[in-house]
């Protein structure tokens, strides 16, 4: 992928753009992050040259001076909800990000519970952070949130919230994923400080949508079509067109909460430092992009993921027509067809020459290969193989895994396991790999190539099962998959 973002200049202005801002206030910013702090691959997908950890390495320059506060809603907890991209729970989340920021040498100083009404959830999972030695604080619901700001903000509203002690002049407000209640949380500690003579700051983290890129740019584009499912939309901040003769871009939420925001800061500290929702923002990402052309593309391609997403989604029964009819809609604004993505036509022309299921991935070097079905593999399972032969130089003639010794295998998810597809899974097809090279030279050379089929982009003519769409994730490799079951199948 061509290039377009410079990662090293992002990271020095973001981090001196945040010094200034904690500067502004008494010493103590309150910077609720939107977004992923880590593993960022929307950024790097529609920035190419983002780094997806670029947001924990600029707080990393940061550390001396931040401390991390992590945010769940105890609506979250209680009813298991689930981070799409990793297929964990919110609450095991909270787990795996205190080890990450630890283990990046990031202090973090407690883990706050939202929107909590006596979930019998979130009391078990308060137990079990504070007998891990993490200091756990609760945050209740307040009836009329966010329009009765008489209420929010008083002893019976923001003052019935436990106040979060915090050590540090940056405090970087986090969560696993939306609506945990990250900005009510900001809000709440500005109303304690000022109740102790402390005049704290506020500002917001948001990489998406980039304020100083135009409205219908494919970036930002792209960041509806990954927030379809909230509804998300993004649009010309009014607020900071009155105040400043200047047009930025933000979101209907954002703009939407503002003037409720302005009130509340004017009852908590007596004004708004901010004009607009733009003034509250930091992000720096849209000064740093020196390929125009080139994130335009990735965020074109980004979109024609997000299509396929959401039709597997609708066919599946997890999805909803909205949400389609919503990117169809940003693929037209983008000027993006189907088949610019290439692995598309080249897996459905697989399938209909063969009369099978079939696969087609684009390798770095931009050469495209395709997988088809037969006797011992599924169309993914053949496609990795055919990729890495590929790589590897070896003649496609070869086989770097004998037939005999997939068979066995075979044999053993049908006849034992109670498999009714003899076909080996992607994960198999790897497993058999690395057994057969260790008496395969060539084998070996296949295996040794699985790291350069990082960021390539992959298709399929059916929808795979879960098992083979968690290979590819691990894998790193970027896949679509046809909106259709393989012989009317509902269960795979």
């Amino acid at each position: 992928m061509k290039i377009g973002f410079d990662n090293e200049k992002y990271l020095k202005m973001q981090s001196q753009h945040i010094r200034e801002r904690i500067s502004t206030f008494d010493n103590k910013l309150y910077l609720e992050f939107g977004g992923k702090l880590f593993d960022d691959y929307h950024a790097s997908r529609v920035l190419p040259g983002f780094e997806p950890d670029s947001k924990l390495r600029m707080l990393m320059q940061l550390s001396d001076q931040a401390e991390i506060v992590i945010v769940i809603s105890a609506l979250d907890i209680d009813k298991n909800k689930v981070r799409g991209d990793l297929g964990i729970t919110y609450d095991l989340d909270v787990l795996r990000l205190i080890d990450e920021f630890t283990a990046r040498g990031l202090y973090v100083g407690s883990v706050c519970i939202t929107q909590y009404s006596g979930q019998e959830g979130a009391d078990t999972f308060r137990k079990h952070l504070e007998k891990l030695g993490i200091r756990v604080y609760i945050h209740y619901t307040i009836p009329g949130y966010p329009s009765n700001t008489s209420l929010i903000v008083s002893d019976d509203g923001y003052g019935k919230n436990d106040y979060i002690e915090t050590s540090r002049p940056l405090v970087i407000v986090t969560a696993p994923g939306p609506g945990s209640g990250k900005m009510a949380v900001c809000l709440s500690q500005l109303y304690h400080e000022y109740k102790r003579g402390i005049s704290a700051g506020y500002a917001k983290f948001e990489t998406f949508p980039i304020w100083n890129i135009p409205l219908k740019h494919p970036v930002n584009l792209a960041y509806e079509a990954a927030t379809a499912d909230l509804n998300d939309v993004n649009m010309i901040d009014p607020f900071h067109l009155e105040a400043y003769g200047e047009t930025t871009v933000n979101y209907n939420r954002d703009v939407e909460i503002f003037p409720v925001l302005q009130a509340m800061f004017e009852k908590i500290i007596g004004e708004c430092p901010y004009k607009s929702p733009t003034d509250m923002g930091v992000n720096m990402a849209g000064n740093c992009i020196f390929d125009d052309e080139a994130c335009q593309e990735a965020s074109r391609q980004e979109i024609i993921r997000r299509y396929y997403k959401s039709m597997n989604a609708l066919v599946s029964g997890t999805g909803k027509e909205d949400e389609v009819f919503k990117i169809e809609l940003l693929l037209k604004q983008a000027h993006a067809t189907l088949e610019e993505r290439k692995v598309v036509p080249a897996a459905m022309e697989t399938e209909a020459r063969t009369g099978a299921p079939a696969a087609a991935l684009e390798l770095p070097n931009g050469k495209i290969v395709c997988g088809k079905t037969s006797d011992l593999l599924g169309a993914s399972s053949a496609l990795l193989l055919n990729a890495l032969k590929e790589l590897a130089g070896i003649d496609h003639e070869h086989h770097v895994i004998s037939p005999d010794a997939l068979r066995p295998i075979q044999e053993l998810k049908t006849s034992y396991l109670g498999s009714k597809n003899p076909r080996l899974h992607s994960d198999e097809t790897l497993i058999a790999l690395s057994i057969s090279a260790a008496s395969n030279e060539e084998a070996g050379l296949a295996l040794k190539q699985i790291v350069n089929l990082k960021g390539c982009q992959a298709h399929t003519s059916v929808m795979l099962s879960s098992v083979d769409i968690q290979a590819f994730r691990k894998l790193g490799i970027e896949l679509t998959c046809e909106p259709k079951f393989e012989k009317e199948k509902k269960y795979l």
